[in-house]
């Protein structure tokens, strides 16, 4: 049997670590051809390596190294099917509005948001060309909620993608290109694990809420990734799929 998306080119950035590792490992075994994407060249290399795919070593949110990625990648491959715009940071500077800095704020909504506007922008007009093609774009359930232990830059960030998607989505509609938001739940990435890791307590906070009572897998986020680059998910466009354990619409959680 074929997988969803054999013979497909899809780039994954941030595709290193993480969800972006996962989802690289989820397409090629769905038969893509994959373009692992990071600023880390020995992570990404190693993803590429592990899935006889191919890396490119590209700061996302510049934006002369987003198009000659796209246009490399079209230029050597012929075109792109599936973008899956995953990178994105989360530093220790980045808190309370109250103790969070103006370099912190505008260095976070650069790396989540201006890189997913880049890629966008960039990915975009090869797929108006080929008259097809699915962008993913990793937004959070922060994006869908409020939280008294914040990261306000990162929650914005996320914002940001939401509605930037939407707007995508029904732009290009009838183009025959469709554009999701992924919403994850906490996932137990390296990200997620070193930020609880120094603070158990807060790690604590945020498990209580999850009614499944655990943080998401890579491995299961990268599922509903390989969804929404597939045909299954052929009618959804200008979505928010939302991946999260529950959290999003708990009130109150199981003992």
């Amino acid at each position: 049997m074929q997988g969803r998306l054999t013979d497909r080119v899809a780039v994954v950035t941030g595709a290193g670590s993480g969800i972006g590792l996962a989802t690289v490992r989820r397409f090629a075994a769905e038969g893509a051809r994959v373009v692992c994407v990071d600023i880390d060249a020995e992570a990404g290399e190693r993803a590429a390596a592990e899935v006889a795919g191919e890396f490119v070593a590209c700061d996302v949110a510049d934006e002369t190294s987003v198009r000659d990625l796209f246009d490399g990648v079209v230029e050597r491959h012929g075109r792109v099917d599936v973008s899956f715009h995953n990178a994105g940071i989360s530093p220790p500077e980045d808190d309370s509005i109250l103790e969070t800095g103006l370099d912190a704020w505008e260095r976070v909504l650069r790396v989540n948001t201006t890189s997913v506007y880049l890629c966008c922008k960039h990915v975009i007009g090869h797929m108006r060309r080929q008259g097809k093609g699915s962008i993913i774009n990793t937004a959070s359930f922060v994006a869908l909620m409020g939280a008294a232990t914040s990261q306000i830059a990162y929650t914005a960030s996320k914002g940001g993608v939401l509605a930037m998607t939407r707007e995508l989505g029904v732009q290009f509609a009838r183009e025959g290109i469709r554009v999701n938001a992924l919403c994850p739940g906490p996932v137990a990435t390296p990200l997620l694990l070193e930020l609880f890791a120094a603070d158990p307590e807060r790690a604590a906070r945020r498990l209580v809420h999850v009614p499944m009572g655990r943080f998401g897998r890579p491995e299961e986020i990268a599922a509903a990734v390989a969804f929404l680059a597939s045909d299954d998910s052929s009618f959804m466009t200008a979505a928010q799929f939302v991946v999260d354990g529950g959290i999003t619409g708990a009130y109150v959680t199981p003992l």
